[in-house]
Parts: C-alpha cells; sequence; structure tokens
C-alpha cells in the first residue's frame, strides 16, 4: 500500500498494470520513432481484463472508480504514454456511459457485453472545420432519415486508437430533429475507412487517423444520443485520464532525471552531479510540482467519485487538468534541464516526453476554457 494505493484491489491491479507498462516501454520509442499504432498493445490490455473494468457492476463488469481508473492510467502512462491515453478514451467512454445515460438499455447492454468481450470503443467528434467539439460548433457529418434508416456521410479528425476501435461513437448533425446527435457505428458497417493521416510530432503512435463515412446505414436504434449544448456542458469526471497520462510522463522524466543525476560524473566534479546545488534546486522543484499536481488530481477524483459531493463541483475538474498538465511541461523541462543537451539525443527518451507532454494542451478543456470559466464563476 502507498498514500495513493488504498486497498488490495488498487494494489493487484496496479502491480499488473505495472508489469505491462515495463514491457510496453520496450518498444515505446520504435513506435514513436516510426508513428506505428501498437496494435498487439492493445490487445495485451483486452487479454489482462483492462479494457472491461470500467464496465459497471450492473453490467457484469468491475465498475470501478475514477480514482482507480487514474492510478491505473499514471502508471501505464510511465512506461508508454501514447498507449495509455489511447485505451483511455474507451475506459472513459464506458466509465461515462455506466454512470448514466440516455440509451436503449438493450443497445447499452449489448455494448456493455461486446466490451467484455474485448471489444474497444471510442467518440469520433472532431472535425477539421468545427475544431474541439468543446467549444460548440455544429459537425459537418450528417446522419439523414432514409426508409426508417439513418444514413451517415462525414469525416473525423483525430480518432484515436481508429486501426483497433470496434465500435465508433460518432457526432452528427441530425437533420430530422435540427440538433446534434450520437450514432453508433461498427467498423465493419458499410461505408467505414479509416484514412491514414495522423503524422504529429506528439503522441505519434496513437493512431489517431480519419475516420470516413461515406453513406453509411444504421438501424433507427443506432442513434443512441441526442445532446443538448456542447460536450462538457455537465460535469465528467471520466476526463481526469488524460491529465493522469501527462502525470504519468512527468514522473518518467523525472525518474529518468534523478537516475542520470545519481550516476553522471564528470571529471570536473568529485562525484555525481547530483550534488550541484543547481540540480538539487531543480530536483526539489520538480518533487514540489509533482505533488502538487498529483494531490488535486487525487482529491477531485475523489469529489468525483461522492455522490453527495459531486453536485457541488464547478471547476475543479477543468483546473485539474490545467494544472497537472502545465505541471507535467514544467518538469519534463526541468529534467532536461539537468541532464543538459543529452536530453536532445534522438535515442533518448526525455525528447519524447517533451513532445507527447505538449499533446496536453490540446486535450480538452483548454486553458483559456478553464480560465474563462474560473473568472465566470468568480463574477456570478
Amino acid at each position: 500500500m502507498s498514500l495513493f494505493v488504498r486497498n488490495e484491489k488498487q494494489r493487484q491491479w496496479i502491480e499488473k498494470i505495472g508489469q505491462l507498462a515495463d514491457e510496453f516501454q520496450q518498444t515505446a520509442a520504435e513506435d514513436d520513432e516510426q508513428g506505428r499504432f501498437p496494435a498487439e498493445k492493445i490487445q495485451k490490455l483486452r487479454d489482462s481484463g483492462y479494457t472491461a473494468i470500467t464496465v459497471p457492476k450492473s453490467h457484469g463488469g468491475a465498475g470501478i472508480s475514477v480514482y482507480d481508473m487514474l492510478l491505473f492510467q499514471e502508471r501505464l502512462a510511465q512506461g508508454d504514454a501514447p498507449a495509455a491515453l489511447s485505451i483511455g478514451w474507451h475506459l472513459s467512454v464506458m466509465g461515462e456511459l455506466g454512470e448514466g445515460n440516455s440509451w436503449d438499455e438493450d443497445v447499452f447492454a449489448f455494448i456493455a457485453k461486446e466490451v467484455q468481450n474485448g471489444a474497444v470503443i471510442n467518440r469520433a467528434a472532431t472535425e477539421a472545420k468545427t475544431g474541439s467539439p468543446t467549444r460548440g460548433g455544429r459537425p459537418g457529418t450528417a446522419a439523414v432519415k432514409k426508409d426508417g434508416k439513418w444514413v451517415v456521410n462525414g469525416r473525423k479528425t483525430f480518432t484515436t486508437m481508429s486501426q483497433a476501435l470496434d465500435y465508433f461513437l460518432v457526432t452528427a448533425w441530425i437533420e430530422e430533429k435540427q440538433t446534434t446527435g450520437v450514432v453508433l457505428v461498427h467498423k465493419n458497417d458499410p461505408g467505414v475507412t479509416i484514412e491514414e493521416t495522423w503524422d504529429m510530432m506528439a503522441m505519434r503512435a496513437t493512431g489517431s487517423h480519419d475516420l470516413v463515412l461515406n453513406e453509411v446505414t444504421l438501424d433507427d436504434n443506432k442513434l443512441v444520443e441526442l445532446l443538448q449544448g456542447p460536450r462538457g456542458a455537465k460535469p465528467n469526471g471520466w476526463l481526469l485520464h488524460i491529465p493522469a497520462v501527462y502525470l504519468g510522463v512527468a514522473q518518467a522524466a523525472r525518474d529518468y532525471a534523478v537516475r542520470f543525476a545519481s550516476e553522471y560524473s564528470p571529471n570536473s566534479l568529485k562525484g555525481p552531479i547530483k550534488d550541484v546545488p543547481a540540480v538539487q534546486q531543480r530536483t526539489g522543484e520538480m518533487e514540489l510540482e509533482l505533488l502538487n499536481a498529483k494531490h488535486f488530481l487525487f482529491h477531485a477524483a475523489e469529489l468525483y467519485d461522492d455522490p453527495e459531493r459531486r453536485p457541488y463541483l464547478k471547476n475543479e475538474l477543468g483546473a485539474a487538468k490545467h494544472i497537472v498538465t502545465n505541471a507535467a511541461l514544467s518538469v519534463v523541462d526541468k529534467a532536461m534541464r539537468i541532464v543538459g543537451a543529452k536530453s536532445l539525443e534522438r535515442t533518448n527518451p526525455l525528447q519524447r516526453y517533451y513532445r507527447d507532454v505538449r499533446a496536453g494542451l490540446h486535450n480538452p478543456p483548454m486553458d483559456d476554457a478553464v480560465i474563462q470559466k474560473l473568472a465566470a464563476e468568480a463574477f456570478h
């Protein structure tokens, strides 16, 4: 047990996830270098039972809490952040839906069973013209009713884990209802293709390619949600899987820098650089930032997991993402300053952590939106 691992079930999962994280770490640099999506890692997460742990108990799953998910995701990200971020979207979707949804019960029960049998799901909401769905733009993807079926056409960007997904939750403009809705699409539905467009400097191994929908025809009950206002209007603690990943990256960077400082001993010194005051100062600052970020994140998760306190949450979830992501950026930067020019070598993991952690700025909610909401609350 530790300060954050509080029960035997958590300890067992942390041990299991830790073994996978250490295994995934062996090929993380190669996946990044090639921009290759590691489908075999997602398969190992399936085989371990990890992909089913957020299925609610009411539907035969483990029904873990947000707090549990963050523990496991942070540990997985220490070994392989792209794999952790990818599977985190699936875990958070199932956790959010299990907490309460407006779906037809038979459709949700079917999906819950599919996930228990290894299926993986993610939302496909972002589009090139509308940007992040949290900004409230109307999707260009459209679902039109024809002969009692929904016919869907459109293109989605940033579809994380696209090559491993079995199901896509696609936001579309529902012409008949004049509102935005979500349709459930299977990878083998006719007209569904993945166009390999993902070529970023950060999170290169997430396979966040474009999902293209061409005359995809769906049964009436595959319209599973009608959205009231932009996504993110109501608190969703499951999205804390995002900062948990960047906290894991920061921890990995800190660990590397501390190891390096303990071992590297230039001939200009009598011992390792860990005894140099400037290195001590930066190391202490890294520790403080990590403590601050971790305590804030896990406390926010605790608040959310308590149904009695959850209604009082206002901006704590967005603040947690902002605080953790920016702390992670700072920690990685300090780790690189400790290690020096070697941190820029292509073979050094710090340069990968530096690139990956910057992706957090562009995951929802964005910094400016968080600050704006805090200001609005202050003047309310």
